[in-house]
């Protein structure tokens, strides 16, 4: 077995780079052609998904092989190879079989236990036999790959783990409320008509939403999934199918709007989720904490909870501080109060309470207890030094601490939306506008990887380990069969010879002696056989056992080339069933 994978996912790169590393159809197609045209490789599959993008081959040298598919990764999805190894990672034989294993049981998922991985790897597996790209090795791995996923699912609770993305993306939008709490009645709009979408689609559904209008650019598939959703027995749901230049209108109505496209640019600008979130809609208030002052009007408003100041209510006093303070922005009583002020209004108020000391000013009779606090003997030393310092620069410096500001409550959003495509559909400024909540892979990356894991994953891995030993030693024992296949051809041919050159000895030997002679040395030849070649399939199913099928061809100088053919002639057979089931 010389199996290699060669791949990114989620869990070895950033968003950002899988966005840019995406494979459209077409991109796969071109893949998979240089891939088993390259010198290493003689099989190949591409498993791409919103969140992995992955290369299997058999390839012949595994250094060479290497090199070949990340060379061949980076040129496919125009990130550079410099750029795009940091986050490659590469198994190789039973390692590859463990990886692909885990991933159609969704241990590798960042959904952990999400079942539409299966679907996707069904579909590599299609598309790699309709490009013949899928030999023997990479048949048997995936169609097994499919079974160990299916058998996860039935005799686990895995499926507790986890949900689809798309679940797992409503739940995100919901607010870890209750989905169908949350989507009852809304309006819901989807963009594409694909696996992903229709998986929406069918979701939304069967959680309440009233509406949904499913948008695609071949509207034949767009009126085909409105159909399925009409049709279906488990929802009531009114469903219809709009083109994609519809889009921006129907965004205007929506509620909800999921997008999973294989377009190349944006489907959503910001603008335009912008625009449509602004129409005939309104957000709701932005809400003000009990026992705080509403300080959403009015620009004096953010102060009407400042203290009064005294300063400027004097009979005689020169200066308003209260206009000042209204104007400059200071709100404080004190050094601070005046801080800011021209120099000659302060000296002018100096020399207002120097006068009132003298007792020409007119002056108020302080509280018993209390301090005047036009009283000149405790101000005109701080009010004479304040003059002196905006007589050298002019004005004097602000010198109060800034009050704190609190961060206003966002509007509760009146759009939702959920991009599940890779490269994203909607601009991820969305998540800046108000009024909007954009659910996008990136932050759905981040949402699950603190999400507990469920007991049954346990259970799941010793599948995984049980079904790769099992798919390991099927694997070595059918490395070794052709070889075996072929020292039994020569023993035939052997005891062909030897009852041929019995008759050129024997011309008058009857039929009936004859037939029991040839059956008596074939006998023979069988039980000599048997317990070697028994023996050897045991051992070559053990790890390092390939090994033993090169000990037989050379103990029975078996031809090379006869067991290559037996080998060809094993794959022509299974394609053929292949094709006609």
């Amino acid at each position: 077995m010389s199996l290699l994978v060669v791949g990114l996912s989620h869990r070895s790169a950033p968003v950002s780079v899988l966005e840019r590393a995406s494979l459209n159809a077409d991109a796969q197609v071109k893949l998979l052609q240089d891939t088993v045209a390259a010198e290493p490789a003689a099989e190949a599959a591409v498993l791409a998904t919103c969140n992995r993008i992955e290369l299997y081959a058999d390839v012949d040298k595994f250094h060479a092989g290497v090199a070949e598919l990340s060379t061949l990764l980076a040129q496919h999805s125009g990130v550079g190879l410099e750029e795009l190894t940091p986050y490659l990672y590469v198994h190789y034989e039973d390692r590859a079989v463990h990886h692909l294993f885990s991933v159609a049981c969704g241990l590798d998922s960042m959904v952990v236990g999400e079942g539409q991985i299966l679907g996707q790897i069904k579909d590599s597996l299609a598309r790699a036999q309709d490009l013949h790209s899928a030999g023997r090795l990479l048949n048997d791995l995936f169609q097994q790959a499919l079974r160990v996923g299916k058998r996860a699912h039935s005799e686990t609770g895995i499926d507790r783990a986890g949900q689809s993305l798309v679940t797992f993306g409503l739940e995100q939008m919901a607010a870890g409320g209750d989905v169908e709490t949350w989507a009852r009645g809304k309006k819901a709009l989807v963009i594409g008509a694909g696996s992903m979408s229709s998986l929406a689609a069918a979701t939304l559904a069967r959680a309440g939403v009233a509406e949904i209008v499913v948008a695609n650019r071949t509207f034949d598939r767009a009126e085909r999934l409105a159909q399925i959703l009409m049709e279906g027995d488990d929802t009531d749901v009114a469903a219809r199918a709009v083109p994609m230049e519809s889009v921006p209108a129907e965004l205007t109505r929506a509620d909800v709007a999921v997008s999973c496209t294989g377009a190349t640019g944006l489907v959503l600008t910001a603008e335009a989720v912008a625009a449509a979130a602004a129409v005939g809609r309104t957000a709701a208030p932005w809400s003000v904490a009990e026992g705080e002052p509403d300080r959403s009007s009015g620009p004096g408003a953010e102060r009407d909870d400042l203290p009064a100041t005294s300063l400027g209510n004097e009979d005689g006093c020169p200066l308003d501080l209260t206009s000042v303070q209204g104007t400059a922005g200071f709100s404080v009583l004190g050094e601070a109060a005046v801080a800011g002020m021209a120099a000659a209004d302060l000296e002018q108020h100096a020399a207002w309470v120097d006068n009132g000391a003298v007792g020409g000013g007119a002056q108020r009779a302080a509280r018993p207890g209390t301090i005047d606090p036009l009283d000149p003997a405790p101000d005109a030393d701080a009010i004479a030094a304040l003059a002196a310092t905006a007589a050298t620069v002019g004005r004097i410096p602000e010198r109060r601490r800034p009050e704190p500001v609190e961060e206003p409550q966002r509007p509760q959003p009146v759009l939702f939306l959920l991009d599940l495509a890779m490269p994203r559909d909607i601009d991820a400024a969305v998540h800046r506008l108000a009024g909007v909540r954009l659910v996008d892979i990136e932050s759905l990356a981040e949402a699950s990887a603190g999400a507990p894991m469920a007991a049954d994953v346990d259970q799941v891995r010793r599948i995984v380990s049980d079904e790769v030993a099992a798919f390991g030693a099927a694997l070595r024992a059918a490395h070794i069969t052709p070889t075996v296949v072929a020292l039994r051809t020569m023993a035939a041919d052997v005891v062909a010879g030897e009852i041929a050159r019995l008759d050129g000895r024997l011309p008058g030997l009857d039929d009936k002696h004859r037939a029991e002679i040839t059956q008596t040395v074939r006998r023979v030849v069988d039980k000599l056989l048997h317990a070697p070649t028994v023996r050897v399939k045991q051992l070559a199913a053990e790890p390092g056992g390939a090994g033993y099928a090169d000990a037989l061809r050379t103990l029975f100088d078996l031809d090379p080339e006869t067991v290559a053919a037996v080998s060809r002639a094993e794959d022509s057979t299974t394609e053929k069933n292949r094709g006609s089931a």
